[in-house]
């Protein structure tokens, strides 16, 4: 393959899929519109099929062109992990490690893993990025990211799962709240009179609710749907109502002393667990596998430190001894 691929070529036509269309890479790479596209169209001769197709006033790959994509982000990942760990061999010192999570997670990250890890190598550089539910899933599944943190991802074979932990879904609310003051765990139908704030669909945390309401036969209203955790909990906080969500997703939210999480009852929301990923198969640089490892294991700790131990067994009442019979003889 890398004897009939021109690396110039290749390099406009990644360009192209980045920019979304030929004018776009064009501007990048400081070349005339109608060079891109003849290389592109000689890219095409070389491989026999067509690789891009006009979508709007933009492009998107053919099934080739997804392919060839593919092809070069491995190489490209391989290439990658080869000069780290030339540049590695001593210790861990320098590199880059792409990093795509839910809001949720970001707070947590940089109190704990990141925190300590870029203090330990400050040459290293990461980027964080916010994204759903799916384009998590998208960013890892193309490489375009080493690791992922989210809720629930949907079964794929391309991701692998480093660790996952269990995630109840919870009510948040003020404490002087209605919904506060029941003693008990709720259900989704004593939300119904309340004001709620919730997430857009393609997050997990939302299909998991959606799950719930289906399971009860009930539609939560919402007063506010959003993409953001923090505005959920400043919608809390602001005494506008409740929300639903996970406790390291809501955490950041918990520094009001007024907030206080309360169970949920359907056993649904007590099913979602979060996981860290990365893509199968995929070899990962020095230094994006030992901030992999440290978040597995900052995670872990979390998750002990979140559950409570269990009650110990009341020890058994002893009963008086009974009296012996006196048997005659």
């Amino acid at each position: 393959m890398d004897d009939k691929l021109d690396t110039r070529r290749v390099r406009y036509f990644m360009q192209v899929l980045d920019s979304g269309s030929v004018r776009g890479a064009a501007d990048v790479l400081d070349m005339d519109p109608s060079a891109v596209s003849r290389a592109i169209g000689i890219l095409e001769q070389e491989c026999g099929v067509p690789l891009l197709e006009r979508h709007g006033r933009g492009v998107v790959p053919t099934d080739a062109g997804e392919m060839l994509a593919g092809y070069v982000r491995r190489q490209n990942s391989q290439k990658q992990h080869l000069m780290a760990q030339m540049d590695s061999i001593r210790k861990i010192e320098r590199g880059h490690i792409d990093i795509v999570a839910g809001e949720g997670y970001v707070d947590w990250l940089m109190r704990h893993s990141l925190r300590e890890f870029m203090t330990t190598h400050p040459k290293i550089t990461v980027e964080l990025d916010v994204a759903s539910t799916d384009e998590i899933v998208r960013r890892v599944v193309e490489e375009r990211a080493h690791i992922g943190m989210l809720f629930q991802p949907p079964r794929d074979e391309r991701l692998t799962s480093h660790q996952s932990h269990p995630q109840p879904i919870q009510a948040m609310v003020l404490r002087s709240h209605p919904l506060a003051q029941l003693g008990r765990p709720l259900k989704l139908a004593d939300l119904l009179p309340y004001p709620g704030a919730t997430l857009h669909r393609n997050f997990g945390v939302r299909q998991h609710i959606e799950a719930a309401e289906i399971s009860e036969g009930v539609r939560l209203p919402s007063l506010l749907t959003t993409t953001s955790f923090s505005a959920l909990g400043h919608f809390v906080s602001a005494g506008l109502g409740y929300t639903l969500g996970t406790r390291i997703s809501l955490t950041p939210s918990a520094t009001n002393p007024e907030l206080i999480e309360l169970p949920m009852k359907n056993p649904l929301l007590s099913q979602g667990r979060s996981h860290i990923v990365s893509r199968h198969g995929r070899m990962l640089s020095p230094a994006a596998s030992e901030l992999l490892r440290r978040i597995v294991a900052d995670m872990r700790r979390y998750t002990d430190l979140a559950v409570p131990a269990p009650a110990p067994a009341a020890a058994p009442q002893k009963r008086p001894a009974a009296r012996k019979r006196r048997v005659a003889a």
